[in-house]
């Protein structure tokens, strides 16, 4: 089975930086899995506040995160500092999918390259469509056709 090369930071739009931690490390002395997804998580949540886009208080918009997946490249964990590169690789109507690269310290290529999709939804639950101001943030994360 062939798998993809890494992704190289020049493919990312924006970059948040996120330092790992002691308890990040699992057993065998590298990051657990799950700390990844956190990491996406947290960059993503990072850029849409920095930019922004409301996700907590009376003005929040509910993006709620429909599908995640991560593929691994190489080994990252404590005390590495984690780059966090973000795109977005899909942009519809209510929806959008984040594709995010981890970059362990100075390193150009990725150590885990992840998607995260979100829908926004209303107070009813509902896929909502995304408004102007938040949609013209997001098309500057958009990666190139």
């Amino acid at each position: 089975m062939s798998r993809p090369a890494p992704g190289t930071r020049s493919a990312y739009r924006a970059f948040q930086v996120l330092p790992t931690r002691w308890m990040d490390n699992d057993e065998y002395g590298h990051m657990n899995n799950a700390t990844y997804l956190s990491l996406i998580d947290t960059a993503v949540s990072l850029w849409q506040m920095g930019n922004g886009i409301a996700i907590r208080g009376p003005r929040a918009l509910r993006f709620l995160v429909v599908e995640t997946g991560i593929r691994y490249h190489a080994e990252a964990g404590f005390p590495d500092i984690i780059h966090a590169g973000l795109r977005v690789g899909h942009l519809g109507r209510s929806s959008l999918r984040y594709e995010v690269g981890l970059f362990r310290n100075d390193d150009d290529t990725a150590c885990a390259e992840g998607v995260f999709a979100q829908v926004l939804t209303g107070d009813d639950g509902r896929p909502t469509p995304i408004p102007d101001g938040p949609r013209q943030t997001l098309e500057h994360l958009r990666a190139p056709a």
